[in-house]
């Protein structure tokens, strides 16, 4: 009975995560921040009903592994997403990393058309222009963020997502406007504040705040064309990010964790579009930062 329970558990938590509430230590956040790793509950439950030559506990494995196949099958299927019109890359690329440069050549690897980057220290910003500039001729720095454009940018300016109780000094946001090919597409990039994970649960009121406030900058912007860039501290399945999601896009069927660096265990790096659509997502080689870098491939309607 016990492999039933959890079994039955362990698929409700999946398909019905929403329905966990946040009133006690944010824990429907906690689940939906690493949601894809409840399929462990898989072969677990599965290696213990063959020690118990249960068949019970067997037919019950195949709740969970359902619900995780609903949920995330179409993450491992292969699919054509045919040639991209956009290449964006988001890192945050650490205010502790040893080799901005050797950072800056690895993400020239993708070949991207936008770079946003967050964490960006202002005596580390030569080392970027240096190598960036010659590809990405266009670029802004504003606070700790900064975008690299390969075509020109207007309009740039800071953008308030301030939670209420910091001050003027936080700065990590970014708005400019890029004249790419498929026409004007307003930019942001955004780092919002961390979280941590306490005996008291997920404290998350700031990183929420601060999405509560880019999700109304986005929801008010005149361009049509939109693509937000940046380290949004959780994966897009946690509801703290419904201000931001529900006027994008939802991103493709990709995992692409980029945190923690040695062991990525969730993509809390984003690239979210508005009137376009990102199809394609991956988690690129590791730099000197504890994030990997994220590259999004995009096409134009």
């Amino acid at each position: 009975m016990p492999i039933l329970w959890t079994a039955v558990l362990a698929g409700a938590v999946i398909l019905g995560h929403r329905l966990v509430p946040n009133a006690v230590g944010n824990a429907g956040s906690l689940i939906e921040a690493f949601l894809p790793w409840f399929g462990l509950a898989v072969p677990v439950l599965l290696l213990l009903a063959l020690m118990r030559r249960s068949l019970t506990g067997l037919a019950a494995v195949l709740l969970p592994l359902g619900a995780w196949l609903i949920h995330f099958g179409g993450y491992v299927v292969d699919r054509d997403t045919g040639t991209p019109d956009l290449i964006v890359v988001q890192h945050n690329v650490s205010d502790e990393n040893p080799d901005p440069a050797g950072t800056a050549r690895a993400l020239l690897a993708a070949h991207p058309d936008l770079v946003g980057l967050e964490e960006v220290l202002p005596e580390a910003v030569a080392a970027y222009r240096g190598v960036l500039d010659a590809e990405l001729p266009f670029h802004t720095v504003q606070g700790t963020v900064a975008l690299w454009s390969r075509y020109p940018l207007t309009g740039a300016e800071a953008i308030d997502i301030r939670p209420h109780d910091l001050g003027e000094d936080w700065n990590r946001g970014l708005r400019a406007v890029a004249r790419t090919p498929g026409g004007d597409t307003a930019v942001y990039v955004a780092h919002l504040p961390s979280v941590r994970v306490t005996a008291a649960g997920l404290t998350s009121a700031r990183r929420d705040e601060s999405a509560r406030k880019l999700g109304a900058l986005l929801a008010a912007d005149p361009v049509p064309r939109l693509v937000v860039i940046g380290d949004l501290n959780t994966s897009v399945d946690d509801r703290g990010l419904r201000p931001i999601r529900q006027v994008m896009i939802d991103s493709p069927a990709d995992f692409a964790f980029t945190w923690p660096a040695r062991t990525p265990v969730a993509r809390i790096d984003q690239v979210l579009a508005r009137s376009m659509t990102v199809t394609r997502l991956t988690a690129l080689p590791r730099t000197g930062s504890d994030h990997l870098p994220l590259a999004a491939e995009i096409r134009f309607p």
